[in-house]
């Protein structure tokens, strides 16, 4: 079973976490690593921390020689703005934050809930994403995000190949696949920093290469569409998800929804059965089960909590109503949770296919997809 545990606060000297379960023969190129680490940080409307820190990752344990060994992966990034013990503690709990009900549930500080339950901590969640991306690569598998939606406008997303696709985004400040509206979206939220407020967004995220069979139909728990909306969900700020049409399903009737299968017994190969879809409206998902089709996920983030002119709130010693407390903020960072709620996703599918062709190393695992292959494609025409 793959799985991970993060540790380390927002202002605190590290953010760190140990990855179990990953196999052994997987190269780890850091610099691949590094390169999402610095693309969470950018994106229009990111605030004065993205200019302290410059994140990178350091591997602890788990690799010999620029490989996986099999063993648990010990990845950090190091805080440079580290001042936790010198902070004060907050009084007037801000709306949206953790602070109340956090510093209430644990009986503790706001500044001890706060600083666990900031964004920062995705710096070491797109870390070890961005490791799991290393194990979906061999394999033929990516997984891609931008923007679709900046406060209440929508950006579309045009089609052309993976590549084409991610220099669009590459060359837009606010990670859309459409740079030509960059303007547009700028002024909005240069026009919600004027006035002290935030934006939030959409974001979209698409997996390509996926094989037949990952997730399950059997127990709720293993259900593909579950476990991903509960790991985007996860996400600091992230307040709904879909998955295909998502909620435009529940708009139309079901002849306008389901997807029709079709077959080809020409397109059967070494990664297809030769079943089509004219559409993909599911998103990729059938069931709690992928269907080979491209995996579509959208996720909704509300706009950022800490206002430069806050709201109501109050006064935790006194219980007078008060203004909240105001810490440096960003205006917009949909951009960032683009790429954090990517490399999330990209973590999750990772966890699937291990769990359906799961082995101690890659070139177990790559035998086990061939040969899954090999038995699906007798299973549709069976020997004579």
């Amino acid at each position: 079973m793959l799985r991970y545990l993060s540790a380390g606060e927002s202002h605190g000297k590290a953010l760190v976490a140990i990855v179990d379960g990953f196999p052994a023969g997987v190269p780890i190129d850091l610099e691949a690593i590094n390169v999402e680490l610095r693309r969470r940080q950018g994106g229009y409307g990111r605030g004065g921390r993205q200019k302290l820190e410059h994140d990178q990752v350091e591997v602890l344990s788990g690799w010999w020689r620029g490989v996986s060994l099999g063993s648990p992966i010990a990845l950090m990034v190091v805080n440079r703005d580290h001042k936790l013990e010198r902070m004060d503690d907050l009084y007037r709990p801000r709306p949206g934050h953790a602070d109340l009900a956090g510093s209430i549930k644990y009986l503790s500080s706001v500044r001890a809930v706060l600083e666990r339950a900031s964004a920062r901590e995705t710096a070491v969640r797109v870390a070890v994403g961005a490791l799991a991306k290393q194990l979906l690569a061999p394999l033929g598998i990516s997984v891609f995000g931008y923007v679709v939606a900046v406060g209440p406008v929508n950006v579309a997303s045009p089609g052309g190949s993976l590549d084409d696709l991610r220099r669009r985004r590459e060359q837009s400040e606010l990670y859309t696949l459409d740079p030509s509206r960059d303007g547009e979206l700028k002024s909005l939220v240069d026009s919600a920093q004027k006035t002290g407020n935030t934006l939030g967004g959409v974001i979209e995220v698409r997996v390509d290469g996926l094989p037949v069979g990952l997730g399950s139909h059997a127990h709720w728990d293993r259900k593909l569409d579950g476990r991903l909306a509960q790991a985007v969900m996860s996400v600091q700020a992230i307040k709904g998800v879909e998955i295909g049409l998502g909620f435009e399903m529940a708009r139309r009737f079901g002849a306008e929804v389901h997807d029709p299968i079709q077959f080809d017994p020409r397109l059967i190969g070494e990664r297809c059965l030769g079943f089509t879809r004219p559409t993909n409206n599911a998103g990729g998902l059938e069931a709690g089960i992928t269907n080979s089709q491209t995996l579509v996920i959208r996720a909704a983030k509300k706009p950022i909590s800490t206002l430069a002119r806050p709201l109501p709130s109050v006064n935790l010693e006194t219980l007078e109503p008060e203004i909240a407390s105001y810490e440096r903020s960003d205006v917009c960072a949909v951009a960032a949770a683009s790429c954090i709620v990517e490399n999330v996703v990209a973590f999750e599918i990772a966890a699937a296919l291990l769990e359906k062709f799961g082995g101690d190393s890659l070139a177990e695992i790559e035998a086990h997809w061939s040969s899954f292959y090999q038995l699906a494609r007798r299973k549709i025409q069976p020997e004579s």
